[in-house]
Formats: C-alpha cells, sequence, structure tokens
C-alpha cells in the first residue's frame, strides 16, 4: 500500500494565493514621476484596496509579465506611447521587481524625446500572459499617468 504525501502548507498557500491574483486580474501599476503605485484589476480598470490581495502579491515569489512604456505629447498635441513588454527570467517577489526591470525601464525612457516625455510607468501582472496596447493605455489613463505635471527636460 502507498503511503500518502505529506501536507505542505506553504505549497497550499502559493497555489490559494496565485490563484486570488488570478481570478482578480491583479496587476501593479506604477508611475513616474509622481512615484504613484497601485493595484489595479487590469480587465476593468479599478483600482483593487485588498488586504488580501495585497498580502498574496508581498508573501510569494511569481512569474511577471512587465509592460514598460513612455507617454509622450508632441508639439501638435497628439499623444502617443512607447513600449514594450518583458518576461523576466525566473521568479521574483514584488520588492526585487524594479531590479529585474530597471535596465529595459531607463533604455526605454532614454529612446524617447525628452521635450515630449509627459510620464512614464509600467504596469506589472504576476503572470504569463500578454498585455494588449489599449489595455495597457487604459490602466495608464485611469491610474491618471496623462494628467501629470511634464517632466523637465
Amino acid at each position: 500500500m502507498k503511503k500518502r504525501k505529506a501536507n505542505n502548507c506553504r505549497a497550499r498557500a502559493e497555489r490559494a494565493c496565485r490563484a486570488l491574483l488570478s481570478t482578480n486580474h491583479v496587476a501593479v501599476v506604477n508611475i513616474d514621476p509622481s512615484g504613484l503605485q497601485v493595484m489595479v484589476n487590469w480587465k476593468s480598470c479599478k483600482q483593487i484596496r485588498s488586504l488580501a490581495i495585497a498580502n498574496a502579491i508581498f508573501d510569494f515569489s511569481y512569474h511577471w509579465t512587465i509592460y514598460i512604456a513612455a507617454m509622450c505629447r508632441d508639439e501638435r498635441g497628439g499623444e502617443y506611447i512607447k513600449s514594450i513588454e518583458i518576461s523576466p527570467e525566473g521568479i521574483y517577489k514584488v520588492e526585487r521587481l524594479a531590479d529585474a526591470i530597471e535596465h529595459h525601464y531607463l533604455e526605454l525612457r532614454n529612446s524617447c524625446n525628452p521635450n515630449h516625455m509627459v510620464a512614464s510607468g509600467w504596469i506589472a501582472i504576476p503572470a504569463k500572459l500578454t498585455l494588449e496596447e489599449s489595455t495597457a493605455a487604459k490602466l495608464f489613463y485611469a491610474a491618471g499617468a496623462w494628467h501629470q505635471v511634464k517632466v523637465a527636460a
């Protein structure tokens, strides 16, 4: 007769947290120069204010999909976004995420015209998926990226 595998509380808690984040479509949106960082539902663009979800993000490591963007406005008032999407190798805790994307973030910011730049930021989703450009634009707009004071050139 085969013995059952021992109960692993940590693995069960990690699965439960991953399921909680997945069902709530959680994303972390960061916008500079204001330094605003919020948790949002990336499907409905609504802010999430749940301690359980915040704890789930901070307690465990995840595979992340990060959408990095620079919001720009040209001389005629036309708005445009320069962006890239990356998926860093490995799993990261949310507090180590900035170290993993810093190179790509600075590279994108430096490739933009400094006179056009309004804001820059990133959207981090704790799952392996592809974020559409229109969805990312809605998230940045909902977080107030376009309503900031222009970055000094």
